[in-house]
C-alpha cells in the first residue's frame, strides 16, 4: 500500500525511524570509559567496587533481589530474572508469566496489549484484582477508583518481574486477596553501558530497542527507547489495518550524596508511553471461527485504541545504622480513547446474542450486516459505535523503612511503610450512528450522543508493619496492613449533578507466616492472611468489598543443581465481588463498572515447580523446568445475580475463566556461544459462565497446548536470535467475551540482533 495513502503506516514508519536513531546512538559511544570521581578512567576493579557499594540499593528497588540457594523468606514470591526474560524475547506479559505457578490468565488480542491476569483464581479481568507496580509504585491508571488496567507497560523493557502471593503481598495493596506484580525497569549502570536490539518478523512485526547509561563521579544516568509494531494477524473483511504500534521512552537521573556517616542517593525517573492499536471487542461466530479463526467482520473496521501515559517519580534512598529508608514521590497520567462497535442502533438484539445464534431468524440478517454482505436499510441494521474517552491520574508519596536488630540474641527484621495516594478517573463516553453500505461503515451525520460523563476520586492513607523474628531454624513473620479510604463519585451529565456519593472506609488486615529450615537444602512454609479488595467510589453500601481469609502451606528444596517448590493454597471468600466492564459482557454497556456481590466462594489448589540443570558432555548444559498449577473453585451458596458471567448460580458451580490444570515445561540446550530453548504450555478447559439464564451458558473454551521455540548464537560482536511463537500454529478460542469467539495468537517467526557493550 502506498505510504502516503496510509497515515497510520506512515506514523509507524516515522516512530520506527526515530527509535532506530535512538538505538544507534549508543554505538557511537562504544569507546567511552567509566570515570572516577576526579574524571579519570576507571579500572575494572574500581568499577567492581562501585558496583558492590550500590548492591543494597538495587536489591531494595527490586523487591525480592536475587535467588539464593535456599530462599528462607516466608510467603510465596517468584522472581523472573533478566536472563529468563531474554531467553524467549517475549513482548507479551501473558507468555512471560507462564513460568510462574498460580497465575491464571484470560487472553484477548494475542499480543498482550491489555492483559487479563489473576493469581490463585482471582478474576483475571483487566488485571484489576492484583496490585500492579513498576519499581515499587502502583501503575494501574487509578488503582482505587478504577483499577481495570487498560494501561500496561511493555515488559520487553523490564529487567525483572516479581510475583507475590499469599502473606508476601500484604505490604503492597490495595488488592491483597490475590497478590502483587512488580516490574523492575532498567537501573542506572555503574559505568558506560548500553545496547541495541533490532528484530523483524511475520505479520509486519518490528522492534527497535536501545539504551545507554553512564556514571561520572556521583552523577549517573540512563536513557532508553523501545518501539514495537505489527500489522496484526487478523484479516478484516474488505481489507484494513488490524495492527498496532507502541512506544516507551525512559530516562533516569541519579546523584549520590553519600558521606562518611551514611549512604544516600536521589533518583529522578521520567517515562512516556503511547499506543495506537486497531483493536476491537468484536469476535466471530463459532462456525466462522472454524472456517478462519483470524477473520474480522467489516463492522469492526473503525475500531481504534489510542492512549498516552506519562510518569514522574522521585526516589530517595538512605542507609542509616542498621536501617535503610526508601521514599518515592510519584505522578502517573493516562489518557485514552477507544472507538469500538457497541451494537445495533435502536434494537434490543445484543451482539453476542446474534453471534452465538447466527442463523436464528432475524439474526441471519444482522450477521450479514456485521460481515458487510448486506446494507443497512431504512433504519434497520444501523450500527452504534462508541468512543470511550477516559482521563486518569494517580499520585502520591510513600516511604518504606527496613530495620535489622537483635533482641535477646535473636536476629530480627522490622519493616514498615506509609503511603498517601490520590487517584481519579473521568469518563466521557459518546456514541455515533453508522450505516453499513457496500461493506464500508458510513456515518449518518447524526449528532454524537453523550452516554456517560462522570468522575470517581479516591484519597487514601495506607500503612503496614511487618516483623520477622529468627530463632534457630524458624523464621516467624507477623504483619498488619491498614487502608483508610475517602472516595467520591460525581455524575457530570447535565441535569444530573445532584447524583453523587461520598463514603469512607477503614480496613485492618492481619497476616502471619513462618518458614522452618529443616536442613541446608529443605524448608517448610506456612501462612495465613486476610485479603481485601475495596469497592469503587460509585458503588452503594449494599455492594460489599471483597473479603477473604487465605491460607498457604508448602515446602522448598534447593541443592544448587535442583530446586523444588510446592505450595497448597486455600482462599476462603466471605464475599466475591465482580464489576461489569466492556470486556466482560455486551450488557455491561448499560451498567458500566457496576459491581456485584457473589457471596461465599472457595478457591483452592496446588502450585508446584521443579528445576534441574543437567551437565552433559562437551560443555553442554540441559536446564529443565516444570511448573504446574491445579485450581478448583465453587460457589458455596445459591445466588440469582444480574452479573452477566454468573446468572442463577447453584452451590458447587465453578467460577468462570479458571482452568483446573495448567502446565509449563521449559527445556534448553546451552553451550558457550549458542542456546536453543523450548517452552510448552498447557491450559485446561475454562467455563465461560457460572450459572444459568445468562449469556454463554454452557459454553467453555477448549484445553490447548502452545509450544514456543527460541535460539541464539553469540557472534564476535553481538548476538543473533531467532524465535517461533506457536511452533505448531495451533489456534484456539481463548474467550467468547464480549462479542464472540476470539483467537489465540497464530504462528509468528521473528529474527533479531542484539549488541551490548
Amino acid at each position: 500500500m502506498n505510504q502516503q495513502s496510509n497515515p497510520i503506516a506512515q506514523l509507524r514508519l516515522n516512530k520506527l525511524a526515530t527509535c532506530i536513531a535512538m538505538a544507534l546512538m549508543p554505538v557511537l559511544s562504544t569507546q567511552a570509559l567509566a570515570q572516577d570521581d576526579n574524571g579519570a578512567p576507571q579500572t575494572e576493579s574500581q568499577s567492581a567496587e562501585k558496583k558492590d557499594e550500590s548492591k543494597t540499593y538495587q536489591e531494595r528497588l527490586s523487591i525480592i533481589g536475587h535467588n539464593k540457594q535456599l530462599r528462607t523468606e516466608a510467603g510465596s514470591a517468584t522472581l523472573i530474572s533478566d536472563v529468563t526474560l531474554e531467553t524467549f524475547e517475549y513482548d507479551d506479559i501473558n507468555r512471560v508469566l507462564a513460568v510462574v505457578p498460580g497465575v491464571n490468565i484470560r487472553e484477548e488480542d494475542g499480543y498482550g496489549l491489555r492483559p487479563n491476569i489473576g493469581f490463585r483464581g482471582a478474576t483475571p479481568e483487566r488485571s484489576k484484582k492484583i496490585a500492579l507496580m513498576e519499581d515499587g509504585v502502583l501503575i494501574a491508571p487509578a488503582p482505587y477508583s478504577a483499577p481495570a488496567a487498560y494501561y500496561f507497560p511493555m515488559v520487553s523493557r523490564m529487567t525483572a518481574v516479581e510475583v507475590f502471593k499469599g502473606p508476601a503481598a500484604i505490604k503492597y495493596g490495595p488488592n491483597t486477596v490475590a497478590g502483587a506484580l512488580n516490574m523492575t525497569s532498567r537501573a542506572v549502570p555503574e559505568g558506560s553501558e548500553g545496547g541495541i536490539d533490532l528484530a523483524f518478523g511475520g505479520d509486519g512485526y518490528g522492534k527497535v530497542h536501545g539504551d545507554y547509561g553512564n556514571k561520572s563521579g556521583d552523577f549517573g544516568y540512563v536513557v532508553e527507547g523501545l518501539h514495537v509494531q505489527a500489522d496484526g494477524f487478523k484479516e478484516l473483511d474488505g481489507g484494513g489495518d488490524t495492527g498496532f504500534d507502541k512506544t516507551d521512552l525512559l530516562a533516569k537521573l541519579q546523584y549520590d550524596f553519600s558521606t562518611g556517616k551514611y549512604n544516600q542517593l536521589v533518583e529522578l525517573k521520567l517515562s512516556y508511553g503511547d499506543e495506537t492499536s486497531n483493536e476491537t471487542y468484536l469476535g466471530l461466530s463459532d462456525e466462522d471461527f472454524k472456517a478462519n479463526p483470524n477473520r474480522r467482520y467489516s463492522a469492526s473496521q473503525l475500531g481504534l485504541m489510542d492512549w498516552e501515559h506519562s510518569q514522574v517519580q522521585l526516589t530517595h534512598h538512605i542507609e542509616l545504622s542498621g536501617a535503610d529508608v526508601i521514599t518515592r514521590i510519584y505522578r502517573n497520567d493516562f489518557e485514552r480513547a477507544w472507538r469500538k462497535l457497541n451494537g445495533f442502533q435502536g434494537s434490543d438484539r445484543e451482539l453476542l446474542e446474534v453471534i452465538s445464534n447466527p442463523t436464528d431468524g432475524i439474526n441471519a440478517e444482522f450477521m450479514a450486516i456485521l460481515q458487510g454482505q448486506m446494507d443497512s436499510q431504512q433504519g434497520f441494521g444501523n450500527l452504534s459505535l462508541g468512543t470511550n474517552a477516559r482521563e486518569y491520574y494517580s499520585q502520591g508519596i510513600q516511604s518504606d523503612l527496613r530495620y535489622s536488630y537483635s533482641i535477646s540474641g535473636l536476629d530480627s527484621v522490622f519493616e514498615t511503610g506509609v503511603r498517601y495516594h490520590e487517584d481519579q478517573i473521568e469518563r466521557n463516553h459518546t456514541a455515533e450512528t453508522f450505516a453499513m453500505r457496500s461493506g464500508r461503515l458510513e456515518s449518518l451525520g447524526n449528532a454524537i450522543s453523550v452516554d456517560t460523563r462522570n468522575s470517581e476520586t479516591s484519597e487514601v492513607w495506607s500503612v503496614y508493619g511487618q516483623n520477622t523474628l529468627n530463632w534457630q531454624s524458624l523464621s516467624l513473620t507477623t504483619g498488619i496492613r491498614g487502608e483508610f479510604i475517602d472516595a467520591k463519585y460525581q455524575n457530570l451529565l447535565p441535569g444530573q449533578e445532584n447524583n453523587w456519593l461520598s463514603k469512607s472506609s477503614k480496613i485492618w488486615l492481619p497476616s502471619i507466616s513462618a518458614f522452618y529450615q529443616a536442613s541446608d537444602t529443605l524448608g517448610f512454609l506456612f501462612g495465613i492472611h486476610e485479603g481485601h479488595v475495596p469497592t469503587s467510589p460509585q458503588q452503594e453500601p449494599i455492594i460489599q468489598p471483597e473479603k477473604s481469609v487465605n491460607y498457604e502451606l508448602g515446602m522448598r528444596y534447593a541443592d544448587g543443581a535442583s530446586a523444588v517448590d510446592m505450595v497448597g493454597f486455600f482462599n476462603d471468600y466471605k464475599n466475591l465481588k465482580e464489576s461489569c466492564t466492556f470486556s466482560a459482557s455486551t450488557s455491561c454497556i448499560e451498567q458500566v463498572d457496576a459491581e456485584f456481590n457473589g457471596g461465599e466462594v472457595d478457591i483452592y489448589g496446588l502450585e508446584a515447580s521443579f528445576k534441574h540443570r543437567f551437565s552433559l558432555s562437551n560443555g553442554l548444559d540441559l536446564p529443565v523446568s516444570l511448573v504446574y498449577t491445579y485450581t478448583e473453585s465453587e460457589f458455596k451458596q445459591a445466588i440469582d445475580s444480574t452479573f452477566p458471567q454468573w446468572g442463577k448460580v447453584e452451590a458447587g458451580d465453578k467460577v468462570p475463566y479458571l482452568p483446573d490444570h495448567q502446565l509449563t515445561l521449559t527445556l534448553a540446550v546451552e553451550a558457550n556461544d549458542w542456546q536453543v530453548s523450548l517452552l510448552a504450555r498447557y491450559v485446561g478447559e475454562m467455563v465461560e459462565a457460572s450459572g444459568t439464564g445468562v449469556e454463554l451458558e454452557g459454553f467453555s473454551t477448549n484445553a490447548y497446548t502452545v509450544v514456543d521455540l527460541s535460539a541464539s548464537y553469540q557472534l564476535s560482536v553481538g548476538s543473533l536470535y531467532f524465535k517461533i511463537d506457536n511452533l505448531f500454529d495451533r489456534v484456539e478460542v481463548v474467550s467468547r467475551r464480549p462479542y464472540g469467539a476470539r483467537p489465540s495468537k497464530p504462528q509468528q517467526l521473528v529474527a533479531g540482533y542484539k549488541y551490548r557493550f
